[in-house]
């Protein structure tokens, strides 16, 4: 087995587990399994009503490198009736999440995020991702095992002490041996828009592992109003 890793960092974020309220679509916390196997089916050129069930099999981690913050996107809609949205997003969070399979599988994956046959977005289609995503394969490394060595994906992250360690949890599908493992509604059985579909997965989130937090990047000197002859 080995394990594919992608960086997940975008503005905005959304991975909702629970659409059956139209006016409040929600978001958790990290990464849902149904959301990445959606970005991956994407790249792969795979229409709604294909299957992914080889998609479902791969074991799916995060690691959380930086916390989002939530924001609430409300919108009222005039007409005959006034309508009312609330959006929720994950604001500048940073994941590390990671595949486990078999290596041809995640070979083909890999190339298809290369050369994606369609769009890529981090949960909702106004949340494209940004900088690198495709981060590569790990041979012969499990799931825990790459979670747990890979970088801080974090390159900058204001800091109000000067720590250079952190404490990064992990979330991950939950082994069959799993004795504090929780249910959660988001492995995807179909995508067709008449008929979509989710089950259910067992999920635990492990001790922190530990991450040298690296160099802060240092400020910059460039002033973007010099060129308009403007002292900012």
């Amino acid at each position: 087995m080995s394990t594919l890793l992608l960086r997940l960092a975008a503005p905005l974020q959304s991975w909702g587990v629970d659409s059956k309220y139209e006016n409040r679509r929600n978001t958790e916390r990290v990464p849902s399994k149904s959301g990445i196997i959606g970005l991956i089916a994407a790249a792969l050129g795979r229409r709604r009503n294909e299957s992914i069930k080889d998609l479902e099999e791969l074991r799916f981690g995060v690691r959380v490198d930086r916390e989002g913050m939530l924001l609430r996107d409300y919108h009222t809609v005039k007409g005959s009736k006034p309508y009312v949205t609330n959006r929720y997003y994950l604001m500048n969070a940073v994941f590390l999440a990671g595949l486990e399979g078999d290596e041809e599988l995640l070979r083909e994956i890999e190339f298809a995020l290369r050369r994606p046959r369609f769009p890529l977005f981090l949960g909702r289609r106004s949340c494209p991702p940004e900088g690198r995503l495709l981060l590569g394969i790990r041979s012969g490394k499990t799931l825990l095992e790459a979670l747990r060595e890979e970088p801080w994906q974090v390159n900058y992250c204001p800091r109000q002490d000067t720590a250079s360690e952190g404490s990064l949890r992990i979330v991950m599908d939950a082994g069959s041996k799993e004795k504090n493992g929780f249910f959660q509604r988001d492995v995807p059985i179909s995508f067709a828009q008449t008929c979509r579909k989710f089950g259910f997965r067992m999920v635990s989130e492990l001790e922190p592992v530990i991450i040298a937090s690296g160099v802060p990047e240092p400020p910059t000197n460039h002033d973007p109003m010099i060129e308009l002859g403007v002292d900012s």
